[in-house]
């Protein structure tokens, strides 16, 4: 298990989060209010905290008052407002600026967000993870194996999944993967749809890595599998049947055997697509297989999201999982690393 901090090392922090102007004045103030959140438990763990806000292409300017060499940067930043798939794009920026700072580096944010290219990964590592293809034609003559599931190779956070997605013949198939081509102008994602009890890992390190309890997302309330997914609306979407029905379980419910099967999937997985300080894996169980449905190495961290109730699950309070990431950044700093 990771070493919880019990005393703070003032290492201070540029908490760096974005705000879009197209977002609604409701989605505005809730994404303030769990910035704030964070910033104040930081605070609390003895951190001086900055917060600076990206509402544009406007990164080098934003941070010029900040000297790389005295400020850590914590990426809170999800892309770059009105560019499209940029969260590679922020890391990059601030890796160019001379700054240090949380999270996975450019070249894994840009590798996450190509489903396909983190399947060849997973295979060619012997991970199991679902049978795929990718189809950039609304045609599916090659596939056999149903039920499937139809995703926009490029996306996350599940946007384009909904329980139209699982289809069981040819025709559907077409038809979904033409709504992917047509929607999200980029290849369909066909797999195999593992109809089996689904989990989200947190994993916390680098060179030692500690998986957390995992979450389970337990669909008992859907008889139909259609149903039985994690949607955008399920995580976003408060009064949606998705969201209101499926309950998460933590710690899961598993064996010994399961539970140490499922780690060391968790640890080669996050290690295999370079996942850096943290990350959070996607698996589904069947026929006693964990099956990584995707990994995402900029794991939402809010305080009511899965990292942080693991987190709150394995002893940890929200204010130590927000230090222990700040040092785990700070290990790579030029000025901070000596003082952990």
């Amino acid at each position: 298990m990771i070493s919880l901090p019990t005393a703070p090392v003032r290492i201070p922090v540029v908490l760096l989060y974005n705000l879009d102007p197209d977002w609604t004045p409701e989605e505005k103030k809730e994404a303030f209010k769990l910035t704030e959140e964070l910033a104040g438990a930081l605070k609390g763990f003895g951190h001086a905290v900055e917060l600076v806000r990206v509402e544009g292409n406007e990164i080098h300017g934003k941070l010029r008052p900040y000297d790389p060499n005295e400020y850590l940067i914590f990426n809170w930043c999800e892309g770059i407002p009105g560019i499209e798939h940029s969260e590679w794009l922020v890391a990059r920026q601030l890796e160019e600026l001379g700054y240090t700072y949380t999270g996975a580096s450019p070249r894994v944010l840009s590798l996450a967000q190509d489903k396909q290219r983190v399947k060849d990964i997973l295979e060619a590592c012997g991970i199991p993870t679902p049978a795929w293809k990718i189809f950039d034609a609304p045609r599916a003559d090659s596939w056999r194996i149903f039920p499937a599931i139809v995703k926009p190779r490029n996306e996350h956070c599940s946007a384009g999944i909904t329980p139209e997605s699982v289809v069981t013949n040819g025709g559907d198939l077409t038809g979904r993967i033409a709504f992917i081509l047509n929607r999200y102008a980029q290849p369909a994602l066909v797999e195999d749809f593992i109809d089996g009890r689904e989990f989200h890992v947190a994993v916390l390190g680098n060179e030692d890595l500690t998986v957390l309890p995992a979450a389970e997302m337990d669909f008992s309330r859907f008889g139909d599998a259609r149903d039985r997914l994690c949607t955008y609306e399920a995580k976003f979407a408060p009064g949606s049947l998705h969201y209101e029905k499926i309950e998460t379980l933590l710690p899961a419910p598993l064996t010994g055997e399961e539970k140490e099967t499922l780690e060391e999937i968790c640890r080669k997985a996050y290690r295999a697509v370079g996942c850096r300080d943290y990350a959070r894996m996607d698996l589904r169980l069947r026929d006693g297989v964990f099956y990584v449905l995707d990994v995402n190495p900029n794991a939402d961290l809010s305080s009511d999201a899965s990292m942080a109730c693991a987190a709150e699950a394995a002893g940890m309070s929200y204010a130590q999982l927000g230090s222990v990431i700040v040092r785990m950044a700070a290990a790579r700093h030029p000025v901070f690393r000596q003082w952990l």
